[in-house]
């Protein structure tokens, strides 16, 4: 006898979702939407279509384009913003690269932590009051503890201690002049429930969300992808291996995980017997102290 898990709850993260997504549109001047081409980013997306309809999304869709990302990925991203007709807007970290405003140490290093500035001279740029993304709590202590609607000062910086109350769905979106805020419709879901709405509204993903062979390294208890920017360490031993991505990013410090699962129900299964987070499980940036997402996030990160 077959069990199909219950996802009426679905219907209420969706309408919380709609009605943050309206709320943005209706009170600040301003705002956009971080499109990445993730399935968060495309779930967030998919509320966004059902709050405003096809060619009818009242603000663009900004991508923060590290120059590593993967292909598939940024395909995807262009061919979904086409389809609805919305304004996409991509700036790129190598164009900060270019003007000096982001220096690596050396060329080898991760890009991931620069989209920061790149971030902040969009907005610069646009003039942006409000940008919507699809981080959840979730997925990591430090988003665990940010507001749905969360302010940041002129300099872009998040203060943990000065965070606004949310009593009863009220938002206190008060700006002074070069602040603005950052917002997360979906900060409630969890990855089960993102999965399992995929599943109810058939959107389409990346290929790279679901099982593929592909060589990977063990390192840190990571898989680590084998690609031009990630190459072995000497006495690292090169594997095929059937593996999915659960988030997708910066290719040099997103990990994919040991999976045969195809489908989307095949990952809702997956996902009931997972101990570890997505972002645990999957990211290298995050291993380097339990403070690292707070400590990027008061810098500026999303």
């Amino acid at each position: 006898m077959s069990h199909q898990l219950n996802n009426s709850h679905l219907d209420a993260l969706e309408e919380e979702t709609i009605f943050i997504l309206r709320e943005v549109a209706a009170t600040f001047e301003r705002p956009a939407m971080l499109f990445s081409g993730g399935k968060d980013s495309l779930v967030m997306l998919k509320c966004a279509e059902k709050a405003f309809g096809i060619g009818r999304i009242p603000y663009p869709l900004l991508m923060i384009d590290t120059g590593h990302n993967f292909k598939e990925v940024t395909d995807f991203r262009d061919f979904r913003a086409q389809e609805l007709g919305a304004e996409l807007i991509v700036r790129s970290v190598e164009d900060s690269m270019a003007r000096g405003t982001v220096r690596l140490s050396h060329p080898e290093e991760s890009r991931n932590a620069h989209q920061s500035v790149t971030l902040l001279e969009a907005i610069e740029e646009f003039r942006f009051d409000a940008l919507m993304g699809g981080a959840r709590r979730d997925e990591e202590k430090a988003r665990a503890k940010e507001r749905i609607f969360s302010h940041r000062d002129s300099f872009g910086q998040w203060q943990p201690k000065a965070q606004r109350p949310e009593l009863w769905t009220l938002f206190n979106t008060r700006l002074q002049p070069g602040e603005h805020f950052r917002v997360f419709p979906i900060s409630n879901w969890t990855e089960m429930d993102v999965w399992q709405y995929i599943e109810r509204e058939q959107i389409g993903l990346p290929s790279l969300y679901y099982t593929h062979q592909r060589e990977i390294v063990e390192r840190k208890g990571l898989l680590v992808p084998v690609t031009p920017l990630t190459l072995p360490k000497e006495g690292e031993q090169v594997v095929l291996r059937d593996v999915r991505f659960r988030t997708v990013g910066d290719i040099t410090c997103t990990c994919p995980v040991a999976s045969t699962a195809a489908t989307p129900g095949e990952i809702v299964i997956e996902t009931l017997a997972a101990d570890l987070s997505e972002r645990g499980a999957t990211r290298m940036d995050d291993k380097t102290s339990d403070a690292s997402m707070e400590k990027r996030k008061r810098e500026g990160y999303f």
